[in-house]
């Protein structure tokens, strides 16, 4: 038998049994360690604690296993074996390189080892170590799956606080329990309130236990202004569910009805709120870029009340070039960010070479994260980051720079920019789905409504509500016809343009109608403004296909109308009507009468308030009256989304309904309605009384005795 030969045979046994001890010592382990786990983590801890441990445990068996090699063989046979005469090397001799006495050696004990087994060196099991272990693993594992969880099994009933005097024969609150189970996205732990009032994330489910004394026969619980939901027996128990997908408030009513109004009980159902983004470098919107540099790596961070999904979206735009000639591409990176899930970093490394972005551009980049609700995850796009690499052929400005560049370029609003977006969205039509192609062509949109206001400024802004209507019957098409005509469009500021900066914020001395064009260019603009209304109009209803006539219809006016030498602005003052000389210093006053406009009261939205708030007046002022309660019960419900405390005005309005007569209801109903109502206006302050020298003052000047 060859050397290797006898390696395998002989190591063999003895590997297996050194791999099979450490795996049986060291899988317990694996498995306490993930039933601790899974107990604190869930089932995705326990399983990858699980494969861990067990990856853990192989390859250290693995290496135990390996140790068994032909040093270890030579020295187990030369301890073991007297018979080998600590010569057990020979056996892995080579047989050419052995003298005559070294040979017969080696073949007197290879006769020996054939006369043996190998399970002489095998080493024996770990019973005691091994059963420990694997006792104490089924203890921990039994104990963390089976010992109830906070949350879990049935509830602790803690006695009732509703404070309700006992009547015989009348069900009333004895126990109760609230069980609160949020979302699974939140990630928070199931609890038990022993309290009927709560404050809950949004969907999360409730399940209230609670005990009569002496039994109910058929208990409810009572959503204010809401059906009721009846409650199911469980053993001496009764039990109900719902889901807190808005704030409400209810009572428990044990004897439907019967006996004196259970107090109400409220659940505050808290919204989750969309992530915050922020950039963290450069600490500047705008940034140049510096001499040498080739890559640029943009911070920002994200946070979320329950966590923000890893990987995010980095929309780069760059825009090389200048006036109408600027080029625009747009893409989105895909990007992973670092931290802990509520506070996540994304530091993106921006290569220049990579993403073609070159002198006289500018590069534009926005975050685009999600929060892991779910479902529906509320998508934010974070605040915009500009890098600008100045042009080489840029002029000098002669230390002028603060008056030759004071405003930013108007990105994404010339017509070409316009036309280039619309038919790069007609070539991603067949991979985008309906929604977004029609909201990235409501964008485009958007932006053709802003330079069409930018235009119509030097019309006067007549063509914002759109062309007129060729018919005869455009006369009698507008307000009060039945028709939805919507909101007038407003023209929206200019966006870099010096012009409207100026009309914004500065004090112009020239009215914008008074500027005026030449017939013939005003005639090219008019027809300029129409064709991109008719642009606008098509790219809103997500058509871009038949936008693009209308728009390169109008970026031909435009050229014509740069094209145009005779623009001038009219510098008038303005035209005051003449002064009748003949009435001046003669002192008559005939045909001169005061004409005060009348004052008609207005009503506003807070009518019913109001009303209600007279009604329950007190002291010495006091505005008695009956109260509109449904009126009011109707106004609180339409205005529930401004209102401070919507819930807390619910709340007094059921009381004072229910005890017209309880003084301490109607007050709190009241101070709850004025801090409800909208503040009036500001208004002058009363002018102090005259005192004693106005008051003869004023007697002089009617012609009586000072």
């Amino acid at each position: 038998m060859s050397g290797a030969a006898i390696l395998h045979h002989w190591t063999a046994p003895a590997r297996k049994r050194a791999f099979l001890n450490a795996m049986a010592v060291g899988v317990p382990f694996a498995i306490m360690t993930a039933a601790i786990g899974g107990r604190i983590g869930g089932i995705a801890t326990l399983l990858a604690l699980l494969a861990v441990g067990l990856s853990l445990t192989t390859v250290i068996a693995l290496r135990r296993a390996t140790r068994h090699d032909r040093s270890w063989l030579i020295r187990s046979l030369d301890a073991q074996r007297p018979d080998m005469e600590d010569s057990a090397a020979l056996l892995f001799a080579d047989a050419a390189s052995l003298g005559p006495l070294q040979a017969l050696q080696q073949a007197r004990l290879a006769d020996r080892l054939d006369a043996d087994t190998p399970d002489r060196l095998v080493s024996e099991w770990n019973r005691r170590l091994i059963l420990t272990l694997w006792s104490g693993a089924l203890i921990v594992t039994a104990a963390m799956l089976l010992w109830p969880r906070l949350g879990e099994g049935p509830p602790s009933l803690a006695p009732s606080a509703e404070g309700l005097p006992a009547k015989p024969g009348i069900p009333r609150l004895a126990a109760q329990n609230l069980r609160i189970i949020p979302p699974a996205y939140t990630r928070l732990p199931v609890r038990d309130s022993a309290a009927l009032d709560a404050r809950v994330p949004m969907g999360s489910r409730l399940e209230w236990t609670l005990r009569f004394d002496p039994d109910a026969s058929a208990p409810r619980l009572a959503p204010l202004g809401a059906l009721p939901v009846m409650l199911r027996r469980d053993g001496q128990h009764w039990i109900a569910s719902r889901s807190a997908d808005a704030a409400f408030l209810y009572r428990v009513d044990p004897a439907a009805g019967r006996g004196p109004p259970p107090p109400l009980h409220r659940i505050d159902a808290i919204p989750d709120a969309p992530p915050q983004v922020k950039a963290i470098t450069p600490a500047t919107s705008l940034s140049t870029v510096t001499s040498g540099q080739r890559s640029w790596s943009p911070v920002f961070a994200a946070t979320d009340d329950y966590g923000v999904v890893a990987s995010a979206r980095l929309r780069t735009t760059l825009a090389i070039g200048e006036g109408e000639n600027v080029t625009f591409s747009e893409r989105e990176i895909g990007i992973s960010g670092t931290g802990p899930a509520r506070d996540r970093r994304f530091a993106p490394h921006l290569d220049f070479g990579t993403l073609g972005f070159t002198q006289g551009g500018d590069m534009v980049v926005q975050l685009i994260v999600r929060d892991n609700r779910s479902p529906g995850p509320q998508e934010v796009r974070g605040p915009s980051l500009i890098l600008r690499w100045p042009s080489p052929k840029a002029p000098e400005s002669s230390g002028l720079t603060g008056m030759v560049n004071t405003t930013l370029p108007a990105y994404f609003r010339s017509q070409r920019q316009i036309i280039m977006d619309a038919e790069a969205l007609l070539k991603q039509k067949r991979r985008l789905i309906a929604d977004r192609y029609l909201s990235r062509s409501t964008s485009i949109g958007g932006d053709q409504q802003i330079l069409r206001g930018r235009y119509s400024q030097f019309l006067g802004g007549e063509q914002e509500g759109g062309p007129e209507l060729p018919t005869a019957d455009a006369n009698t098409h507008g307000e009060g016809d039945g028709h939805d005509h919507g909101l007038p469009a407003q023209p929206a500021p200019g966006f870099g343009a010096q012009e409207d900066v100026l009309a914004e914020f500065g004090h112009p001395h020239d009215d914008s109608p008074a500027s005026s064009l030449d017939p013939e260019t005003r005639a090219i603009l008019k027809q300029a403004v129409d064709e991109m209304w008719q642009s606008e109009l098509q790219l809103k209803q997500g058509r871009p296909d038949l936008a693009l006539p209308y728009a390169y219809r109008a970026l031909r006016f435009i050229k014509e109308v740069q094209q145009a030498t005779r623009i001038f602005l009219s510098r008038v003052g303005p035209e005051l009507p003449p002064i009748d000389a003949s009435r001046r210093m003669t002192g008559k006053r005939d045909g001169l009468a005061s004409r005060p406009l009348a004052l008609a009261p207005v009503e506003g939205k807070d009518g019913p308030a109001a009303a209600a708030w007279r009604a329950l007046g007190d002291g010495p002022g006091e505005i008695g009256g009956p109260i509109a309660l449904d009126g009011l019960e109707r106004w609180v419900r339409s205005e529930a989304a401004r209102l401070p405390d919507p819930l807390a005005l619910s709340g007094a309005l059921d009381a004072v309904r229910r005890d017209a007569g309880c003084n301490a209801c109607r007050a709190k109903l009241r101070a709850l309605l004025w801090t409800a109502m909208e503040r009036p206006p500001a208004r002058p302050a009363r002018r102090a009384p005259a005192d004693a020298n106005g008051t003869r003052y004023l007697r002089a000047i009617d012609g009586g005795t000072p």
